[in-house]
């Protein structure tokens, strides 16, 4: 338990720096410190203006680096599944690219490839760290105590839940490009777009900024889909209801932080809880499609034609 407790505490530090990160980004503070690894050529330079949420964001990435080193040699330790020794190495090797990268993108001046790529890793990162805190759990090693539900259907939810996941770190990927281009205001309104519904798109800022605006609809779309499917089918297993639950809140948290930032215009308090709620999204999602793969058996043709049978009876 105090494993998994540790990996919780890893998870939570993680969305916690991303919000220091998308903090940086809002207030337009990257390059208040012009130098790395040091600030000013000092371990702790006075913490006044940028250089607070800048040098902030260093420090909060140091103590989340800290405690994956940890946690990786806890795992490596304790845990006697070689899968997870080697999430738990990877998850440790990652810090280590996201702080270099981190530093890249002060070296060379904030380069916006640089920076998405520091910004799609630290969403890689976070997804691996909330795998481990889901597989360390108790309810992961408890489920062989009863048969597992069937999971039946066209398409089933062991399918549908990846699917969720990776529709929603595609969506982080293209906001991550749209705000590292500039592009957050490209299209100034709300809900329409330049008071159309599907807008000309003169321009590369417009074509991306158009494109999250889609992917926002299609995982919405998919959270719903997701969650009507628990629920009508997989009601009584709390470990998948739970998380769909809080996927649908926070989807529906997002959209309006998403509204708030364009009226607002890109106020930084709404830009830098958009990131981290989005962030948020994709570690439940994360948790959901675990869930699913261990909860859940596979529907073999022959259950799939004796259904119908055991629901008439």
């Amino acid at each position: 338990m105090w494993l998994h407790r540790f990996a919780l505490l890893t998870a939570g530090s993680t969305l916690c720096l991303i919000y220091a990160g998308a903090l940086v980004t809002s207030t337009g503070s990257g390059l208040a410190v012009p130098d790395w690894p040091l600030s000013f050529g000092q371990v702790f330079p006075p913490m006044v203006g940028g250089v607070f949420y800048e040098h902030g964001h260093r420090m909060v990435a140091a103590t989340v680096g800290l405690l994956t080193v940890v946690l990786a040699l806890w795992v490596c330790r304790a845990d006697a599944r070689a899968w997870l020794r080697k999430l738990a190495i990877l998850a440790a090797c990652a810090v280590v690219l996201q702080g270099l990268l981190g530093g890249m993108t002060v070296l060379m001046g904030l380069p916006a490839a640089v920076s998405v790529a520091h910004a799609c890793l630290a969403q890689l990162f976070l997804c691996a760290v909330v795998a481990i805190a889901v597989c360390t759990g108790p309810g992961w090693t408890s489920v062989h105590d009863r048969p597992a539900p069937i999971d039946d259907g066209r398409v089933p939810l062991r399918w549908i839940a990846p699917l969720f996941a990776a529709l929603v770190y595609a969506q982080l990927v293209v906001g991550a490009i749209m705000r590292h281009i500039g592009a957050g205001l490209a299209i100034p309104d709300f809900p329409l777009a330049h008071g159309k519904i599907i807008p000309p798109l003169a321009s590369q800022a417009e074509v991306v900024h158009f494109a999250h605006r889609v992917g926002a609809v299609l995982v919405a779309a998919v959270t719903g889909w997701t969650c009507l499917r628990i629920v009508r089918r997989h009601a009584e297993e709390r470990q998948l209801l739970r998380p769909a639950l809080i996927a649908v809140w926070l989807v529906l948290l997002q959209v309006s932080l998403g509204a708030i930032t364009i009226w607002s215009r890109r106020a930084v308090v709404p830009t830098s809880a958009h990131v981290v709620t989005g962030a948020a999204i994709l570690a439940t999602a994360v948790v959901l499609a675990l869930r699913a793969h261990r909860l859940l058996a596979p529907a073999s043709p022959r259950e799939s034609l004796a259904l119908p049978i055991r629901t008439a009876a």
